[in-house]
């Protein structure tokens, strides 16, 4: 059977991208890469795949998809029906949207938007802002994975993928990870997934 076009469009610096990108080469689904920085992003083509011109936008088989975190959801009950990447149990499904949300809040506006802030451009969020953000969710995280070796339970999940980029790339917007063994450990255990994929320094 011809697998269906996939296309992801986005920037290999990004970390919305890079957690699609990545679920993608973990469930080993062929897929196309097209660079999209902001130029691109502004011309109606690509307003058609996202009105809002952001990125990531995944194409598979004729369906455009925006919103990493709901492109995650997606490519686990599509692709992963039942796994642990998506949990059907209540406990588990809140768990992990619990999780999407603080990397759609917390570590969007602490740890990627001090990266961001850093080595691109203003986001307008302060910086002490962002520090104060990276250091509750930094903390958070260092409690919660005492008591397990991943952010949602017992296995590896789309939230786990959600958090990873800018969490690992945290000291290039000058967030430290000396104090947090537990999350460094994480990190570690995420990178050793077969798999895996980095999202390149520069």
């Amino acid at each position: 059977m011809e697998q269906p076009a996939r296309i992801l469009h986005g920037t290999r610096l990004s970390g919305h991208t890079h957690r699609v990108m990545l679920f993608l080469h973990l469930l080993d689904l062929p897929h196309e890469f097209v660079d999209s920085p902001a130029a691109v992003r502004q011309s109606p083509a690509f307003r058609g795949l996202n009105p809002l011109g952001q990125i990531p936008v995944l194409e598979d088989d004729g369906l455009a998809l925006a919103d990493s975190n709901a492109i995650l959801v997606y490519l686990a009950r599509r692709y992963a029906p039942g796994s642990n990447w998506l949990p059907d149990d209540p406990v588990g499904a809140a768990r992990v949207q619990r999780w999407l949300s603080l990397a759609a809040g917390e570590i969007a506006y602490g740890p990627a938007a001090a990266r961001i802030n850093a080595r691109f451009f203003d986001t307008g969020v302060p910086a002490a802002l962002a520090q104060r953000l990276a250091a509750r969710v930094l903390g958070l995280m260092e409690e919660e994975l005492g008591a397990r070796d991943w952010l949602a339970g017992a296995a590896t999940t789309v939230a786990d993928l959600a958090c990873y980029a800018y969490i690992a790339h945290a000291p290039e917007g000058g967030i430290a990870l000396d104090a947090y063994p537990r999350v460094r450990a994480w990190i570690a255990r995420m990178q050793a997934l077969p798999g895996f994929v980095p999202m390149p320094a520069d």
